[in-house]
């Protein structure tokens, strides 16, 4: 398998700031690549140096000869007037009509004359996608590619990539997109010895690998603190039989020593994540919000008609429906912002509401980040305790020298950080969530997700993220796009995951057939089996040997082998369940 693409020990930095050093990489034929990372960490600026959009201050990019390369950045910037057939005829030069009708049929349009400020974000993404299907690209480069995606049109971008014949490299934190498309995954950390840590497989394999990574570091780490510990007493003996022959053991301590900074630095680096609590009231009131026939209409569009609900403390609403089906309404309706056109909503005495917009408009981007975070003084008041501004913004990791610094300049997620910030210092019975995970980090959004769990007031969500959907949600609000909505407590049975008629003849098909299986196996699956407890031994045998290496080896002056063999261990391991696995299922078949 050839490399399309490749970079060569890519470094870059922004004045003061360093985002990442000799990153090497390679990109093949149909592969997808993920890249993630914390926020401030390069992904996107890595993309865009690949894209050809930005350069590198080190290292060099090669690209296949004869191919090309497409790049989708987060956010379009194409106007509202302009029709998908007029952009993408724009983009390039070269093309004609039918490259641009060809291109954007294949995504799904069977009208090119749609203003595009009319169109869904799902829609808007096709006609992204579109340019680099015109331009015959080999490679598209997506950043950040489900923001704003309504989960029908996720699933239609998963299944797009999957099923197309192109190399993909996308930068996300979406995890179920992650876990769906990627074939293999970077990820930018200053965990790493590297600056970075690559995995093949999908995300639940990376997490597998990167916690083996990590345990071996911390082992690395107990190793190395026992070894300083030994250096330290020897070096208190005094200078007494210390003489030339022993100045190798003085240098080894002290490069031990300094290895032990770093490998330290990396592990705390690991558990560094922002501090995030809202704070609850803790009320009693049974019922909070309840909205009886409240219906809805915008634009001439009916949203939701005749529809109860009721909010309670510690009861969870995932709201979902494709984009301009109501939801935003739903929660403005629900939060005083909007009257219903008809029903009523009633409000518990002295309810206390936090609204979290996905605009993200209130924060104005010429103030600093001191004045974002304390508009007043030098103090803040959470939960009655006064919190000097420089640790409120520890809290949300930012270092004291980026006080000064313009919201305005700041990441995407660095925003985000500082919109939950300013969230926390309210109080609430309710907390109503449109979008807050737009530009958060992994790390950042797994801490958003235990403090929504722990939350003890009520909580209405709308999110692209279908992991953090999923694990947070007691129940859904399902807004059909048709003026209806319900309740559904089954996040299975939500409408985007009910099967297609089509899939249904096809599961109705599979089911017959196995009702007409023989139990005898055919001659390949009893070969299979035959020969299946030997593979197994084989694998153990393997297993044993390299956990004898492992034992072998010195995790502080052999620290790349003892991490490459707790990596095989791991995969062996794995392997062996597998197989296992397979050897019942085979054996199930014949009883």
């Amino acid at each position: 398998m050839g490399n399309l693409l490749s970079a060569h020990s890519i470094s870059k930095s922004f004045s003061t700031r360093f985002l990442f050093s000799d990153v090497s990489l390679h990109i093949h034929d149909q592969e997808k690549l993920g890249i993630i990372g914390p926020n401030g960490s390069g992904k996107s600026t890595l993309l865009k140096i690949l894209a050809g959009v930005e350069t590198a201050d080190e290292g060099e990019i090669n690209l296949r000869k004869g191919k090309r390369i497409h790049y989708v950045p987060q956010q379009d910037n194409f106007k509202a007037e302009q029709t998908p057939l007029e952009i993408v005829l724009g983009a390039d030069a070269e093309f004609d009509e039918s490259d641009a009708k060809r291109a954007l049929s294949k995504l799904g349009f069977s009208s090119f004359d749609k203003p595009i400020g009319e169109l869904s974000g799902g829609w808007r993404k096709r006609v992204s996608l579109a340019i680099g299907i015109a331009k015959n690209a080999d490679i598209m480069l997506l950043d950040e590619p489900t923001n704003h995606l309504d989960v029908e049109a996720m699933i239609w971008l998963e299944q797009y990539i999957n099923k197309t014949p192109l190399a993909f490299i996308f930068v996300t934190h979406d995890r179920s997109f992650l876990e769906n498309c990627a074939s293999r995954i970077l990820e930018l950390a200053s965990t790493y010895p590297e600056g970075f840590f690559e995995v093949s497989g999908n995300y639940s394999e990376f997490v597998r690998r990167k916690e083996a990574f990590l345990l071996s570091q911390e082992a690395m780490q107990s190793a190395l603190a026992n070894k300083v510990r030994r250096d330290t007493a020897w070096l208190r003996q005094g200078i007494q039989g210390r003489q030339t022959r022993n100045k190798t053991q003085v240098q080894d301590a002290a490069s031990r020593r300094a290895e032990l900074r770093s490998v330290t630095l990396r592990n705390d680096s690991k558990t560094r994540a922002a501090t995030i609590e809202f704070d609850s009231i803790g009320r009693k009131t049974n019922r909070l919000i309840a909205g009886y026939n409240i219906s809805k209409a915008l634009g001439g569009k009916q949203l939701f008609k005749n529809f109860d609900v009721e909010l309670t403390p510690s009861k969870r609403f995932g709201i979902v429906g494709s984009n301009g089906s109501g939801k935003t309404t739903l929660i403005r309706v629900l939060g005083r912002a909007l009257e219903p056109d008809e029903g009523t909503v009633k409000w518990a005495d002295d309810l206390k509401i936090i609204y979290s917009s996905q605009e993200r408009q209130s924060i104005d981007p010429k103030l600093t980040l001191e004045e974002a975070l304390c508009p007043i003084g030098e103090m803040v008041d959470y939960r009655g305790k006064r919190i000097h501004v420089t640790g409120w913004a520890d809290r949300f990791l930012f270092d004291k020298s980026q006080l000064k610094t313009l919201v305005g300049s700041l990441s995407g997620g660095e925003q985000a950080r500082v919109h939950i910030a300013r969230l926390m210092l309210k109080p609430a019975d309710v907390l109503f969530l449109d979008e807050p995970t737009n530009d958060l980090d992994i790390p950042t959004l797994q801490v958003l997700e235990e403090t929504i769990l722990e939350f003890q007031g009520a909580v209405a969500l709308i999110t692209h993220d279908r992991f953090l959907l999923q694990r947070v949600s007691t129940t859904y609000i399902e807004l059909d796009g048709q003026g209806q909505a319900k309740e559904q407590p089954d996040y299975e049975k939500l409408y985007f995951n009910k099967p297609s008629e089509d899939k249904v003849v096809k599961e109705k098909v599979v089911k017959d057939r196995q009702k007409t299986t023989t139990k005898k196996l055919s001659y390949k699956l009893q070969q299979e089996f035959n020969q299946m407890e030997t593979q197994i031994s084989s694998k153990e045998n393997a297993l044993e040997k390299l956990e004898q290496e492992l034992n072998g080896l010195d995790p502080v002056s052999e620290h790349q082998k003892h991490a490459e063999c707790c990596s095989k261990i791991a995969e062996l391991q794995s392997d062996i369940q597998v197989m296992y696995e397979r050897w019942a299922e085979l054996e199930a078949m014949q009883s």
